[in-house]
């Protein structure tokens, strides 16, 4: 058998078609019906034909507040199958959108069910159910009444709205976004209260017409659901005159401290549209990339009770607000949200303004009113017309009963009551159908009410119709009837950009170079700390205007004080001569008692090594004098150009610094030595030298002798030395002669013998101290401070320091 043969005949006459005219003609329809009937929304109630759609199939089967919820399958069902003839996947996804707080401002449609997050999708519509929330009523309201146009649906069978009535304005509080063919739209969200407040001001003033600087006056800017920070420059301005611009917006976050050592970058709000999964995975990848390498974890800890909580844990000695820098830099957690109004304006695309977005909606609002109210004055009309026909069948009802007695049909009666009666055709048949309870007096009384009432509204109308200011009146009535229910305190906070500022700090402690650019809010919550370290390592700061409420340490004593800013940055010497760095903020404050923390478990400090000296912004030579007699003088920015970590000092084995402190020209430095002697001489004699030179001889010792104070001196400083048998002698400086650099000073106190020695030397400006400690019995010479009953002389080092500590804490130092 053979198989079937080829035809010979494709087709019967062939037309060769230019492929550019197919592609014009084909295309053109195509993408004309993506921008209008898809992804572009109406200027009118700021939807799209397929959420329009679903609002209107959920109003029409009476899925309304208060009625039980309804299989979103059905819903879906109902609309695909009578309104949109696209998938139902599309469908389901813009009801589900309508419904998620963190996308629309004021949904327009209340879940039940799992409608998803930002980080995971919703569960099929089989399983969740949905209904009209409050604020969709208004967006349906008046439907019936006329307001709006009806157009067939695509398959002609029935009449869909072309638009809603919508009281709420939809497209400047719920924003939208969409992409069409060669175009998109995204429009940002906004707080309800501020546009209802810009609409009024639309309203009322009409020439000269508001700026948008008197629009902005009102909407500071766009308000996301989920919070955040937007900042706000030149461009948002821009982006409210000609519809197309763009804002950063950035997360809320703040930093906590989890241990002595180490910090939590907390997130509670995160940028638009932006889940904390994303965060996560980002941030993760830059840790193993080694981008980012001041991150220890990062954490999800939110819940249903606490909301968003994203914990970034910083490793031990990192500057937090260093991480937090390039966290806003490197990840979602501060994002560009670029503003796009387009919108379908009689059926076509036009980027709008911000002023021309809200013309817009009080255009359609006061057409709404007047339709509306046209309605209503037909419908009383009618209403009128039937009253008067049945209070004349009353006013004549023996007439009336003879007629319809008499007549052998409906037809012959109604005639006859139109003739005799000289009523209308409507009218003889209300007549007809009355009951017969509508001839008591009651009932005739009533109907004359009804009548009175129905021709008041008709005047109330017709007044609405000949008044645009009525009409304006009304919109404005609206508005804040709806502000007062459905109107919300913003949720995304403003900074504008002039408020941000770029700091540029070394901060080895936080960054990989050791340089960083911080932005940072200047803000009320700026304020000026005094920071504070103590003779047992303790660095701690509080607020200058806060009560000092820390618990006094058992003889522990202030080493040095400095006043800056909570974003300035603080420099420690150490006895090993390096230089630590941190900022003010990220010290622990002196809370509930708190001295502060341990400056160990803060930095990473070799064995044995003590912070000796804190300072601020330097503004005069700094100088340092170690325990062998070596001095130094450093410039002013020398601190502030050595990396954290890194030596300002070169010293020999064995050598320590026991002091550092500003020694500016003109001032005179003084050292004391475990000898008694004390050397004073001008800070000019020591040559400002840079960070990586060794120091000079700054006083000559004796063998075995050490450095154990130095200080820059002036008139009224004294000198506190405390030997090993307890004995304490206090020297005015000016009673110390004034001698060269490098010479071995003149001695202040006689020591009882061979073996005793100077085991505590204090050199500096306090008179309170001196009032205490020495007082003045007009020989110029202070009395030595008795010995405490308690201390044996026999132990040495012990009871002579414990001496020393307890004389300085008598003075202001102390806690």
């Amino acid at each position: 058998m053979a198989g079937p043969t080829a035809p010979t005949t494709i087709a019967r006459e062939i037309h060769e078609i230019d492929v550019a005219d197919e592609m014009r003609d084909s295309f053109m329809p195509y993408a004309l019906s993506v921008t209008t009937a898809r992804a572009i929304p109406d200027v009118r109630d700021g939807l799209k034909p397929v959420q329009r759609r679903i609002l209107y199939v959920m109003d029409d089967l009476g899925l309304r507040p208060g009625t039980p919820f309804r299989k979103s399958a059905g819903v879906v069902g109902e609309v695909m199958g009578k309104y949109h003839p696209h998938g139902d996947s599309a469908i389901y996804e813009a009801m589900v959108r309508m419904g998620q707080d963190f996308a629309m401002s004021v949904p327009l449609v209340e879940p039940k069910g799992n409608f998803g997050s930002l980080d995971d999708p919703p569960a099929a519509y089989r399983y969740t159910e949905a209904r009209l929330s409050p604020a969709a009523m208004t967006m349906v309201t008046g439907i019936d009444e006329n307001t709006v146009d009806l157009v067939p649906n695509f398959d002609g069978e029935r009449l869909e709205p072309e638009c809603l009535p919508a009281l709420l304005p939809n497209l400047l509080v719920n924003g939208a976004s969409g992409i069409a063919v060669g175009m998109a739209t995204n429009m940002a969200p906004h707080n309800l209260a501020e546009i209802c407040a810009a609409l009024k001001l639309v309203l009322r003033q009409r020439r000269p017409k508001p700026t948008t600087a008197e629009l902005m006056s009102l909407i500071p800017g766009p308000d996301f659901p989920g919070g955040g920070i937007v900042i706000v420059d030149d461009s948002l301005a821009e982006a409210y005159e000609t519809g197309r611009g763009t804002v950063r917006i950035r997360a809320k976050a703040h930093i906590e401290p989890l241990t002595a050592r180490r910090d939590g970058i907390v997130v509670t709000e995160l940028p638009y549209m932006v889940g904390p999964e994303r965060v996560q995975a980002k941030v993760r990848e830059l840790v193993s990339n080694g981008r980012l390498e001041g991150v220890a974890a990062v954490n999800d800890l939110s819940d249903r009770t606490h909301g968003l909580r994203l914990v970034i844990e910083t490793k031990p000695g990192v500057n937090a607000h260093a991480v937090l820098s390039e966290l806003w830099s490197l990840t979602p957690l501060e994002d560009t949200f670029g503003i796009n109004n387009v919108a379908l304006v009689d059926g076509v695309p036009r980027q709008l303004g911000l002023l021309a977005l809200c013309e817009h909606y009080v255009a359609h609002r006061l057409e709404v009113i007047t339709r509306r109210t046209q309605y209503r004055l037909d419908r009383a009309a009618e209403r009128e017309h039937i009253l008067a026909g049945l209070l004349v069948a009353l006013d004549n009802i023996d007439l009336v009963i003879s007629i319809i007695r008499g007549a052998a049909d409906v037809a012959s009666a109604r005639a006859e009551l139109m003739e005799r009666l000289d009523l209308s055709e409507i009218q003889a048949n209300h007549i007809l159908d009355m009951q017969l309870r509508r001839l008591t007096a009651l009932e005739t009384q009533r109907l004359r009410d009804e009548l009175d009432d129905v021709r008041e509204a008709i005047e109330g109308y017709r007044k609405i119709l000949a008044s645009d200011a009525r009409r304006r009146t009304i919109v404005e009535r609206e508005l804040d009837e709806l502000v007062e229910q459905f109107a919300a305190p913003r949720r995304t906070e403003i900074s504008h950009r002039d408020d941000i500022v770029t700091l540029a700090a070394a901060m080895g402690e936080g960054g990989a170079d050791g340089t960083l650019d911080l932005e940072r809010d200047i803000s009320s919550d700026e304020r000026t700390s005094l920071v504070t370290l103590s003779t047992s390592g303790l660095l701690g700061r509080r607020h200058e205007e806060d009560p000092l409420n820390a618990k006094p340490g058992r003889h522990d004593v202030l080493v040095a004080t400095t006043t800056a800013s909570d974003f300035d940055v603080v420099h420690l010497v150490t006895d090993r001569g390096r230089v630590l760095r941190t900022e003010v903020r990220s010290i622990p404050e002196m809370l509930r008692g708190s001295r502060g923390a341990p400056v160990r478990e803060m930095f990473s400090l070799a064995r044995g090594e003590q912070p000796v000296a804190l300072f601020g912004h330097a503004a005069a030579p700094i100088a340092l004098v170690t325990r062998a007699g070596i001095a130094k003088r450093l410039d002013a920015g020398s601190l502030a150009s050595v990396r954290s970590g890194n030596t300002v000092i070169s010293l020999s084995d064995g050598d320590r610094v026991i002091a550092a402190f500003d020694a500016p020209d003109g001032s005179e430095i003084a050292l004391v030595s475990t000898t008694g002697h004390a050397l004073r001489f001008e800070a000019e004699a020591l040559t400002v030298r840079g960070p990586g030179a060794a120091g000079v001889t700054g006083m000559k010792l004796r063998p075995g002798a050490t450095v154990l104070a130095a200080a820059a001196v002036s008139f009224g400083a004294l000198v506190v030395l405390v030997t090993d048998e307890g004995a304490a002698k206090v020297t005015e400086i000016s009673d110390v002669p004034s001698r060269g650099r490098g010479t071995a000073g003149s001695p202040t106190v006689k020591l009882a013998g061979f073996e005793t020695q100077i085991v505590y030397g204090w050199v500096g400006l306090n008179r309170q101290l001196a009032a205490v400690v020495a007082p003045h019995d007009g020989t110029g010479s202070p009395d030595p401070v008795p010995q405490r009953p308690d201390i044996s002389p026999t132990r040495r080092n012990g009871p002579a320091k414990r001496t020393a500590q307890r004389i300085l804490s008598l003075g202001e130092y102390r806690f």
